[in-house]
């Protein structure tokens, strides 16, 4: 395939991002693969983030990529910044990459390569959860079909975010595939979980070219509200219908529980027993399968068990132990 003739749309939401912009910005501007277009959806930012995008593109005309900023009048959240930026795309591909990540060089130009010689529609990879001294290589399974894809995601062996696949945009575009205005908690699932559904062909490269940065332990947690959480809820109810009325209804209609099990684990990644009752609360038509999904870890059930049978005090333990000495040492 001749890389020359094909086009990459990368979506860039921006928020309030004029600390780590400028990094995201030179490794795009890093990129072998110069048939770009660099879609910034600025979603009403506050800082200086407008100004720096508006500087980048004013020395980018000479660089073979096209950069289109485009800007909402008022704060709208992700879901719609994305929308807004795939109602605009032209290029072959979709690729997304967050404002205060970045990406290696040949990112784009080994997804596309990989993408056109196998005829992939969805072509993921790996990456690094990078913290301020070190990174940890965080790995994908393998999968040469949807359905393998989709029972890892469902499962939790697999991540679902945007950042880790280059899409081919006829997937969103046959399929009316688009984000739900308002829903930024589990948006990413609900839309990769879609695109694999509709896609025919798909394979992952086992390289980590995604750097997705972690300033701190403490943001390997999520601190959900009670918005949050209706916001998730949403999106897996949608899942869950989509996956219903797809061909892949007989065969994963099982692991519905396995995501819904899997999307509310972080609740019990605290100290706080509030927490516990919002995990309780939560998809709780899910809890008799916990001990069924083999391919979790046993200690990560045990987790869960120990959550339906209200024994806090274990979830405290571990999470002390786990997440704020172990963890506290090793991801600095």
């Amino acid at each position: 395939m001749n890389i020359q003739g094909v086009t990459v749309s990368v979506i860039i939401p921006v928020y309030n991002a004029s600390d780590t912009l400028p990094g995201c910005l030179d490794s795009l501007s890093r990129q072998t693969c110069r048939k770009l277009e660099l879609l910034f959806v600025d979603d009403c930012s506050t800082d200086g983030s407008m100004h720096i995008l508006l500087s980048y593109a004013a020395q980018q005309p000479d660089k073979g990529f096209a950069v289109r900023i485009l800007r909402h009048e008022e704060n709208r959240g992700v879901a719609a910044a994305r929308n807004t930026a795939l109602e605009h795309a032209t290029g072959d591909y979709i690729y997304y990459v967050d404002a205060d990540d970045f990406i290696e060089p040949d990112t784009l130009e080994r997804l596309v390569n990989a993408a056109g010689s196998n005829g992939w529609d969805i072509v993921g990879h790996e990456w690094y959860l990078t913290f301020t001294s070190n990174e940890r290589y965080m790995r994908q399974p393998a999968y040469t079909t949807s359905e393998a894809a989709l029972r890892h995601m469902m499962c939790g062996t697999m991540r679902w975010n945007l950042w880790l696949f280059l899409v081919r945009r006829s997937l969103y575009m046959e399929n009316g595939i688009r984000f739900i205005e308002g829903m930024n908690m589990g948006e990413d699932m609900m839309v990769m979980m879609k695109l694999f559904v509709c896609a025919k062909k798909v394979g992952v490269l086992h390289h980590p070219f995604y750097h997705y940065r972690q300033s701190n332990t403490s943001s390997l947690t999520k601190i959900y509200s009670q918005e949050h959480i209706e916001q998730v809820a949403c999106n897996v109810y949608e899942v869950e219908k989509y996956i219903k009325s797809s061909l892949y209804a007989d065969v994963l209609s099982a692991c519905l529980p396995f995501l819904k099990l899997n999307i509310k684990l972080p609740l019990l990644i605290t100290d706080d027993s509030s927490r516990y009752e919002q995990w309780l609360e939560c998809f709780p038509e899910a809890d008799r399968y916990i001990l069924h999904n083999k391919s979790l870890p046993l200690r990560t059930r045990l987790l869960q068990w120990m959550a339906v049978k209200r024994c806090f005090w274990a979830l405290r333990f571990y999470y002390r132990v786990v997440f704020r000495l172990v963890y506290g040492i090793i991801y600095k």
